[in-house]
């Protein structure tokens, strides 16, 4: 079965939203790395490393938040894929962009970048 970028997207808001970093684990290819922007701090780890910390925290469906995470764009050329996604959880308004790369069939996330302010902060 040929997997689709949408059904990659949704099993990694599934992952992030459930705190089920094995699930995650299967989206990401095993060199990926995730960059971000944390309150103007830089953020650089491997994949392994940030689905460690995802296994470690209170996930937003443990903490009884609503799931409000979306896909906002998706831009395609043959086998590799950018996606913008909104991730608002945990009190912060996440932006998060994915590069994906289709590997015998299977999207495989080779790339997350993030930023994200306090959603507070956006709605003061």
């Amino acid at each position: 079965m040929q997997d689709s970028i949408e059904q990659t997207v949704n099993a990694y808001f599934d992952g992030v939203y459930r705190g089920d970093a094995a699930a995650l684990a299967e989206l990401f290819d095993i060199d990926a790395q995730v960059y971000g922007d944390i309150d103007g701090q830089l953020y650089h780890k491997t994949a392994s490393a940030y689905l460690a910390g995802v296994a470690a925290r209170k996930s937003p469906s443990e903490l009884g938040e609503p799931y409000r995470m979306k896909l906002l764009a998706l831009d395609r050329q043959a086998n590799i894929a950018s996606v913008k996604l909104h991730s608002p959880m945990l009190g912060f308004d996440y932006y998060v962009y994915l590069t994906l790369r289709r590997v015998y069939g299977q999207w495989l996330i080779v790339n997350k970048t993030f930023s994200h302010g306090s959603v507070q902060e956006k709605t003061t």
